[in-house]
């Protein structure tokens, strides 16, 4: 048995070698793999994991510290906001060249529609390195009941949307057959052969439902390169769902059958079961690659993978399971008393890995221990080991609530300080500011709530309310002044850390309702229309005062999406008016607003 590789002997391979110059349908090193991230497009697709273009930004910017090859930024005809938000990321991470000489790819989903591939096309072209992922589903039960086409029609679809795609321009192409993993075998021959032919330069091989296991997935990856005409010139990958917990497992096995880009996400948020994880992919690579994958490897950074792990965690209120491998809570916790007496002797006993291989430094080396005491440079240190780097502004804000808690609590934890980020940092565009709280409650009286909040417009104001319980007083009170219709449909409360003494950290899940449930629709990526929800966090060491800063983030978030929805419908509405008025027969423009309003 092959001895364990120090982590960071790991890290340290990892950053000195360098990746292959990114050229479409080529790697010149044919062990290396492509790491293409999509948790900013099928990790959003998550129930209650809506993201902000503000957010869309800052996770890109992350991911392309992370090292990954292919950012999917998104599903630009969706909406206006998505749009703009692929858009922006194009334009500032997609043009920030690292000193090695690395940029990410910038790649905007589209369906095989001639406006939609318009659309994401527009989105993503001013960045260095842009590409378009078209996708038409093949198998049969997908082309009978939602597609409604033959298979000849399907063929036809995907051909004639890569060949619009190479006429605008667009010559880095990944063309998708959904549901590959239950297809026809001959006929995903037969479509990807003719993709191929009219420019496809990365051919993604999706197990939509995770309905494969890992041999049967490999099998499938080597018959497609075998059987396949014109496979050999460009990039297999693979996209696989989680359904049946064999996402990572397969897409390992897919990378041993000759795919050469595999899809994941950060924490495998996603649809349904979610989507294979990027830190079980790429840490297994970095770990076993060598001496088990045939030598296999990716440019991916691992020492960025926990900050990376909590700001998708922060932003999309998708928490992490204890248990999760990589980045759970748990992942280098160890309670029994064997493990712990291995663990004393020779950490190598019970870690494959240690924890400053993806950037957690549990024990610092300097003995500093925050408290009441600790000043802002020690504060400050700590975020810099825990990877993140904060402007003044931002440390300030983390600075302040930081005394305000050491005040209440001796000693101060990482996940104190984390969960302080998240609440400082982490959190929409702000509209509404909660500035102060107070309730009545108990066994003898109506619970009742009195909150202070300034408004957009930098008016402070006061409200009180009752409730069944003090945070529905509070909640009804922070309705009563911002007066946008929510509907709740999650609440949950965790102790950040164990004890009395711990903080409270809430998140809520809401969706609009009443007047504004109609402007809570965008258009799905599978087709139809879907209702956004909106999550929002909050930390206190107050359950109903964190509980409120939750609420009042969520609503931020929603409010956001509601106004910059209204006004790309009222400028498409302006542009149709225009139409009419010039006696243009204003088609486009109907399309724009069909699509705005959808």
């Amino acid at each position: 048995m092959q001895p364990v590789r120090a982590a960071g002997e790991v890290v340290k391979a990892v950053e000195q070698r360098k990746r292959p110059e990114y050229i479409p349908n080529r790697i010149d090193d044919p062990d290396y793999v492509r790491i293409f991230d999509t948790t900013l497009r099928d990790g959003e697709q998550s129930p209650g994991a809506t993201l902000t273009s503000k957010e869309k930004l800052e996770i890109a910017k992350k991911l392309s510290q992370l090292g990954v090859d292919i950012i999917e930024a998104g599903f630009p005809i969706a909406s206006p906001d998505d749009f703009e938000a692929v858009r922006s990321i194009a334009m500032e991470v997609g043009n920030a060249v690292h000193d090695d000489g690395y940029v990410p790819v910038i790649c905007g989903l589209s369906r095989t529609r001639e406006k939609d591939l318009e659309t994401a096309w527009e989105a993503v072209r001013h960045a260095k390195l842009p590409r378009v992922h078209t996708f038409i589903a093949t198998s049969e039960i997908h082309m009978k009941y939602k597609l409604r086409m033959t298979p000849d029609e399907v063929i036809a679809n995907a051909v004639n949307a890569v060949k619009h795609l190479r006429s605008m321009g667009c010559t880095d192409i990944e063309f998708s057959p959904e549901d590959a993993g239950r297809s026809d075998p001959i006929f995903l021959y037969e479509i990807l052969a003719e993709v191929v032919k009219a420019g496809a330069t990365t051919l993604n091989i999706p197990d939509t439902t995770g309905w494969t296991l890992p041999h049967e997935f490999q099998g499938l990856i080597s018959k497609i390169k075998a059987n396949t005409e014109g496979a050999g010139g460009v990039i297999i990958s693979t996209h696989c769902q989680n359904d049946l917990g064999l996402s990572t497992a397969n897409s390992l096995a897919g990378a041993m059958g000759g795919a050469r880009q595999i899809e994941c996400t950060i924490n495998g948020i996603g649809e349904r079961a979610g989507n294979a994880s990027l830190e079980e992919v790429v840490m297994a690579i970095a770990l076993r690659g060598k001496d088990q994958l045939g030598g296999l490897w990716t440019g991916v950074r691992p020492v960025h993978i926990a900050a990376a792990s909590k700001m998708v965690c922060d932003y999309s209120g998708m928490m992490v399971q204890p248990h999760k491998a990589i980045v759970g809570a748990n992942a280098f916790a160890h309670e029994s008393g064997i493990h712990q007496d291995g663990m004393l002797k020779n950490r190598d006993t019970y870690e494959i890995m240690s924890p400053e291989t993806i950037g957690l430094t549990r024990v610092d080396a300097a003995g500093i221990v925050l408290g009441k005491h600790s000043g802002r440079n020690a504060l400050n240190t700590r975020l810099g080991q825990l990877g993140f780097e904060l402007s003044d502004e931002q440390l300030n804000d983390v600075f302040r609530r930081f005394k305000s808690l050491a005040d209440n609590k001796k000693n101060i934890t990482d996940e104190d300080v984390l969960a302080l980020v998240n609440d400082e940092v982490h959190q929409p565009t702000v509209v509404w500011v909660l500035e102060d709280l107070q309730v009545v409650c108990g066994s003898m009286g109506m619970p009742t709530a009195t909150i202070r909040i300034r408004g957009p417009d930098g008016i402070t104001r006061v409200a009180s309310s009752v409730g069944s319980g003090p945070v529905d007083a509070a909640y009804k009170a922070i309705d009563s002044l911002v007066r946008v219709q929510a509907e709740l449909v999650d609440y949950s409360v965790n102790s950040v850390t164990e004890g009395i003494e711990a903080l409270a950290n809430t998140r809520v899940v809401i969706r609009p309702a009443g007047r504004q449930a109609d402007v809570g629709y965008v258009k799905s990526y599978k087709g139809g229309r879907t209702q956004r929800t909106f999550s929002g966090s909050g930390a206190d060491e107050d359950i109903v005062v964190s509980s409120a800063r939750a609420y009042v983030s969520a609503l931020n978030k929603m409010i956001g999406f509601i106004s910059a929805k209204s006004a790309a419908s009222a400028a498409t509405a302006a542009m149709l008016g225009a139409a009419s008025s010039s006696d243009s027969s204003g088609d486009e423009s109907r399309e724009a607003l069909a699509a705005a309003e959808a």
